[in-house]
């Protein structure tokens, strides 16, 4: 069991780009119609759509625009115009980056990833530059734990990779992909709660900035939040 200081460094970027509601939105349409295009409209046979879904539901997002968006994707519409484009490279201090983007204009979006990269001394790099630095994993928060033995005596009957106590009254939960929605679905029906979960990357080795480092990437990764075919952006830098 690790401490609160190592679920911290997993979890450091959340939460930024969710402040922002409008793009948010616009980010959750993107990845609903995406999913459903690429495995069907069905959230009970597509995982990854299931995620999405759960994700615009906590962010408040309208049911019709859920619906709409799987609609879309599912009856190949104008997501078909949509591709997933990945890229990666290095903040300035060689902190890892991974930037996921869904686009309709691939020459749009390489540029103005390459320009933020640029403008804040950091280098775009080659494809699987630094993806080996992490790893896919299912991460859960629980909250409210009133019985701490009664809990990891539950939860290790689970197929769980690790748990990490936060405080005294909530841990971390890290799973495989594939055992993700077991765990979650075990643990809600254990009357388990949850303050957030998601499939996300983990850097398995982490960078620690400091000083003019950590103000440049900790810059460079606000102007790549402020990109509009920006999803999501993974670091191993600890700050």
């Amino acid at each position: 069991m690790a401490g609160h200081s190592k679920w911290a460094n997993i979890k450091h970027r959340k939460g930024r780009q969710d402040a922002i509601k409008g793009k948010l939105f616009t980010r959750l349409i993107r990845e609903i119609s995406v999913s459903a295009r690429l495995a069907g409209g069905d959230i009970n046979s597509n995982p990854r759509l299931r995620s999405a879904v759960e994700a615009a539901n906590s962010a408040n997002m309208p049911k019709e625009k859920i619906d709409r968006a799987i609609k879309k994707g599912s009856g190949g519409d104008e997501s078909q115009n949509l591709e997933e484009i990945r890229y990666e490279g290095y903040s300035p201090g060689g902190a890892a980056i991974i930037v996921d983007c869904v686009t309709d204009n691939r020459n749009r979006t390489v540029a103005d990833v390459r320009h933020v990269f640029s403008k804040a001394g950091g280098n775009l790099g080659t494809e699987g530059c630094v993806a080996f630095l992490f790893k896919k994993l299912g991460i859960l928060t629980v909250i409210d734990i009133e019985d701490e033995d009664a809990f990891l005596e539950k939860i290790l009957e689970l197929d769980v990779e690790d748990v990490q106590k936060i405080s005294d009254n909530s841990f971390g939960v890290i799973c495989a992909p594939e055992s993700y929605f077991d765990v979650k679905d075990l643990l809600l029906d254990s009357g388990v709660a949850l303050s957030d979960s998601e499939i996300t990357l983990v850097p398995t080795l982490q960078k620690e900035l400091k000083g003019k480092h950590q103000e440049q990437t900790e810059k460079m990764i606000d102007l790549l939040e402020d990109v509009d075919d920006v999803q999501k952006i993974y670091t191993n830098a600890v700050f």
